[in-house]
């Protein structure tokens, strides 16, 4: 089906443009969403005397985007979690608890603007991709640990995960009374 897209689309076209899609990929995304409109004669002469306006339109939303793109840009996002002892979270951390830790920092993010391939498993460094418009997009780094303290850490670089093999910890674990394998025997 070939359709005139009204906003940027990722790997697809900028305004204006006459782009083959699959009928459903336009069904049920780009025409209800208003991304797009059916090429047709009818439609092109519409685009065309509206084409200034939506223009002006995509500008003012982008202008809007920058300036929040600025404030969120290069944050980082300190999320404590369960974890079993090799790192693994008992369960995920998804879009929605980024969300809700944009909104606890006072950033207003959608849901749709945050970018994220799958879901978050295990503890660590990520950096997320948080598209605020077509044409901005920032990234964001986001700490997952289990104790503020972890979070620190890996902030500065250290590797958690190697960190308690190290004799260090071993030595902490064996002084700690009621660890196991430290009954009577």
């Amino acid at each position: 089906m070939d359709i005139i897209l009204l906003e940027r689309v990722e790997k697809l076209g900028n305004i204006g443009d006459v782009v083959k899609v699959k009928d459903g990929f336009a069904r049920n995304y780009l025409l209800p969403n208003k991304k797009a409109l059916r090429s047709n004669e009818a439609n092109r002469k519409v685009f065309e005397k509206n084409r200034e306006k939506i223009v002006a339109d995509n500008a003012a939303k982008r202008s809007e985007a920058e300036v929040e793109a600025k404030t969120i840009d290069g944050i980082t996002l300190t999320l404590i979690r369960q974890s079993s002892n090799t790192g693994q979270l008992y369960g995920s951390v998804a879009v929605r608890d980024l969300i809700e830790a944009l909104d606890a920092a006072g950033h207003k993010v959608s849901k749709s603007a945050i970018v994220l391939n799958k879901p978050i498993k295990a503890i660590g460094l990520y950096e997320v991709k948080v598209s605020l418009h077509p044409e901005v997009s920032v990234t964001i780094k986001v700490n997952i640990a289990r104790s503020p303290e972890e979070a620190e850490m890996q902030a500065k670089g250290v590797n958690v995960m190697e960190a308690e093999q190290s004799p260090f910890y071993a030595n902490k674990r064996e002084e700690s009374p009621g660890s196991i394998g430290q009954g009577a025997r």
